[in-house]
């Protein structure tokens, strides 16, 4: 009998992309997998079992599809945070820094009420930058983060530390040494 897999047998190196000396976790072979996909959502649910949950947020682009089955098996509404001018209607924005400039996220300003109970879910946690202007903005409509949950930590890059000192429980399925 096979030994089962973990969800870092699901999961690719590219070497070099998106430049030369990175080595860049491609989820999509996890995604692309029927159980690696349903291992990878069972294992981001696991710590918050018996927990209520109103919404999922799920950081641009990946944390899309893994926000969606989420929100599906909490049976909770589902909130996309996007990039800058991706969203129709009323947003509000967050601005933060990334490793070569700067970037803007927003999400509809009545996506979330004050006092809802949010998960915040995305596939990768490096420096955190998103992850915090996504937090940053839940909290500004009102939103109470209950637990950030990644699919692979890049410990090194400090996202890790940078969600603690908010006070944030983070969970990953999986940590990388190295960029």
């Amino acid at each position: 009998m096979p030994e089962p897999k973990d969800v870092k047998d699901y999961i690719r190196t590219i070497v070099d992309f998106p430049h030369e000396g990175i080595l860049f976790r491609d989820v999509t072979t996890l995604f692309a997998d029927p159980r690696g996909f349903r291992l990878a959502i069972d294992q981001l649910l696991n710590p918050y079992a018996g927990l209520r949950f109103d919404k999922v947020v799920g950081l641009e682009a990946r944390g899309f599809i893994l926000g969606g089955a989420v929100a599906h098996q909490l049976s909770a509404g589902f909130v996309p945070i996007r990039k800058k001018g991706k969203l129709p209607g009323a947003v509000i924005s967050e601005e933060y820094t990334l490793e070569y400039g700067e970037a803007v996220v927003e999400v509809h300003d009545d996506a979330i009420a004050p006092g809802e109970r949010i998960l915040l879910v995305d596939d990768l946690l490096a420096t955190g930058g998103t992850a915090e202007a996504g937090i940053r903005l839940v909290e500004r409509l009102g939103g109470e983060i209950i637990g950030c949950a990644f699919i692979v930590d890049l410990p090194e890059l400090g996202g890790r530390a940078r969600l603690e000192a908010m006070g944030m429980e983070v969970h990953a399925l999986c940590a990388y040494a190295g960029l």
